[in-house]
């Protein structure tokens, strides 16, 4: 396991270099204005000392006081604009990768094939959402302040040097013994933000579950075992929350503490010499007013940079928790769809599907033997109608899937008019399909917007006639808005059957070429699994071809023919 997680490391490192690539020349820019802020405020500093050492002297500084004023004014106005700029360039970055990253993500999970055993859709969601937002305060705050630590404090240790080697020397012993420490605590607070993050996912996945169940939840009467449920997982989450907090408060503590030291040790070796206690640091001489007022406000900005590392230093950590979750989601194999999702130029007229030596691996490690088929598709007249049968686990949603491009033959190839269905051909080809799944699913819209989605500008007349021959418009007719009834993912409003009922009417609106319907009688009564078959049989009479994976043989004798499958080695 200690050498797995060795292995892990660099990934993870590698991968979160990876996410600001594409943004790091915003991001060199943020960090190098961010470092010109903090150097304008030395200048200030200077400023400052100047005038009142010359106060306190009662003698002229080195530059007239109004000069210094409107100086200092003037750094201070530049400052405060190079430091929005600075957060600006930080901001936009971030949003850049963010967007890049969700994009890749959601990219990668479309090509993603049903059959491949995916990730749950809510732990998904959440890495889309709220974890990968978590890579904006590492870009915005703890990449600039890497950058600046690496700056400013070598700058003032050198103009303290230049000073008084003895106020050198404190900054030089102090300063490193802070990040000793934040090597230490970075350590844990990696392995609390990983599991953090791993809490959330849980979370989100077990809410997204129940709320989809909430039905059978309030059924089965299990309300109050689902909020303990929930309840437990909330605590959880809250825990490993409040182990992160307590490791971030825990390193602002013991730094704070660390500056502290430093500064009063700094405050000390000043006071002390401007007293004339000390003689000795300031090279031979006595450590002057100036040099004093401006060590003093130099201290506390030795250590701010380490200071806005250690507060940014959790950031990284989630960072490297969400990368690792990115890393491990890319490195892990996936099954793809064929094609790349998106759209594509028709294919000329199909003329015939045959798959030849059809078979498939399952994720168990089984392999599902196919009959060779040939269906004939958009030619004229009725289209062919075919039943798929076979036991439970026989391969009938597997086979539709893979005449879909849906997944891919682990050997044989499916052909369309003489050309295989691969990456060239699948967009084209799903274009032309109608899938009718087990469980119809709506987008969180109106009705008529789910009716027509994938249907052509100049078909969506032709709805109301789609409604009828799919028996669905008294459906719509029921429902409070009628078409602009919003209906939720799970289609609120309406039934199993109403719901597969719509969908054969947009199926039938789409016009397509072929229909792919799984197990679309199942669970119905006998009516309305009746008005589901004529659904189906009108669009054969409409010249599409269907094929239906089903248990019901009613269903199967009303089809031209049956094909019988459930050869698994």
């Amino acid at each position: 396991m200690a050498a797995a997680e060795e292995k892990e490391k660099p990934a993870t490192r590698a991968r979160l270099d990876a996410i600001t690539v594409p943004v790091s020349s915003q991001l060199r820019s943020a960090g190098l204005l961010s470092v010109v802020a903090a150097l304008l405020w030395y200048g200030q500093a200077a400023l400052v000392a100047d005038v009142f050492s010359a106060l306190a002297a009662e003698r002229p500084g080195l530059v007239p006081s109004w000069i210094a004023i409107s100086a200092f004014l003037l750094l201070g106005a530049v400052r405060a604009l190079t430091g929005w700029r600075a957060g600006q360039l930080g901001f936009e970055a971030a949003q850049g990768a963010m967007a890049a990253e969700r994009e890749k993500l959601i990219a990668r999970e479309s090509l993603r094939s049903p059959l491949s055993g995916a990730s749950a859709s809510a732990e998904v969601a959440s890495l889309a959402a709220e974890k990968i937002a978590t890579l904006g305060p590492y870009i915005t705050r703890y990449r600039p302040a890497m950058l600046r630590t690496r700056i400013l404090p070598v700058v003032i240790v050198a103009i303290a040097f230049s000073i008084s080697w003895v106020a050198g020397m404190i900054l030089l012993v102090t300063g490193p013994l802070i990040p000793v420490f934040m090597i230490l605590v970075g350590l844990a607070a990696r392995e609390a933000s990983e599991r953090q993050m791993q809490e959330v996912g849980t979370l989100n996945t077990l809410l997204t579950e129940r709320l989809r169940a909430m039905t059978d939840i309030r059924l089965l009467d299990a309300s109050q075992r689902t909020v303990e449920g929930l309840t437990q997982g909330a605590e959880a989450l809250r825990a490993k929350t409040m182990a992160v907090l307590r490791i971030a408060f825990l390193s602002s503590t013991v730094l704070e503490l660390f500056s502290a030291i430093g500064v009063a040790l700094m405050a000390v070796y000043v006071g002390f010499a401007l007293l004339g206690e000390i003689s000795f640091g300031a090279y031979g001489t006595p450590l002057t007013l100036f040099g004093g007022i401006f060590l003093l406000l130099l201290a506390p900005e030795f250590y701010q940079p380490i200071r806005d590392l250690a507060a940014a230093w959790h950031d990284k950590a989630a960072a490297q928790a969400v990368a690792g979750e990115l890393a491990a989601a890319e490195a892990a194999p996936a099954r793809t769809i064929a094609g790349t999702g998106g759209t594509s130029a028709q294919l000329a007229q199909p003329g015939r599907l045959i798959t030849r030596g059809l078979r498939y691996r399952t994720p168990a490690g089984g392999e599902l033997h196919f009959p060779d088929l040939g269906i004939a598709i958009g030619g004229k007249g009725p289209g062919e109608k075919i039943a798929i049968v076979g036991d439970s686990g026989a391969g009938k949603s597997t086979l539709l899937a893979l005449l879909a491009g849906l997944a891919r033959p682990s050997a044989g190839a499916v052909e369309i008019a003489g050309r295989p269905l691969d990456d060239d051909t699948a967009d084209a080809w799903r274009a032309g399909i109608a899938w009718i799944g087990q469980t119809p699913h709506f987008l969180n819209a109106s009705l008529r917007a789910n009716l027509l989605q994938g249907v052509q500008e100049e078909d969506a007349a032709d709805l109301d006639h789609a409604l009828e021959l799919a028996a669905a418009g008294g459906i719509v007719s029921r429902l409070p808005r009628g078409l602009l009834t919003r209906i939720g993912e799970t289609g609120h409003g309406v039934s199993g059957g109403e719901a597969r009922r719509l969908t054969i009417a947009a199926a039938i609106a789409a016009k397509p070429k072929l229909v792919l319907a799984d197990e679309p009688t199942a669970d119905l009564d006998e009516e309305t699994a009746e008005l589901v078959t004529a659904g189906l049989i009108e669009m054969a009479e409409g010249g599409a071809a269907v094929i239906v994976a089903t248990h019901d043989m009613a269903l199967a004798e009303k089809m031209d023919r049956r094909i019988a499958i459930g050869d698994v080695r």
